[in-house]
């Protein structure tokens, strides 16, 4: 990191952004937002109706910052790095569908990665 908050790459600003998704559920909801905000997309090109496509955001950036104020007691890093954060939640998402993330998350948090019941609805990514 470079000066106050300030990351000199990507590759550098992707520890403290999984450092602020270190809760599961904090993860789940962004995964679920990401989700949810492809699907509204998907379907304002499929109906034709572009103005749906306003409702994306509000989806993915409702779930992603409640979870940051109620479960992480944190400001999202999108206020202070809006390009990276989008970036980061892509590669989080990829990371939860490939069921990497809770290793990511323990490599990079120095902790073990968390361990469970797998869930038939959800990949294990995203418990």
């Amino acid at each position: 990191m470079t000066g106050e908050g300030r990351f000199a790459d990507f590759e550098g600003f992707w520890p403290f952004y999984v450092s602020q998704h270190s809760r599961v559920w904090t993860r789940r909801l962004h995964f679920a937002g990401t989700t949810g905000a492809m699907a509204i997309l998907a379907a304002a090109g499929l109906l034709r109706r572009p103005a749906l496509a306003a409702v994306a955001p509000l989806v993915a950036y409702g779930l992603a910052w409640f979870a940051h104020f109620a479960i992480e007691n944190n400001r999202p890093a999108t206020f202070l790095h809006p390009w990276w954060s989008l970036r980061g939640d892509f590669r989080m998402f990829s990371l939860m569908l490939r069921r990497q993330m809770n290793a990511e998350t323990a490599r990079l948090l120095r902790a073990p990665a968390p361990r469970g019941p797998a869930s038939p609805s959800l990949p294990s990514e995203a418990r």
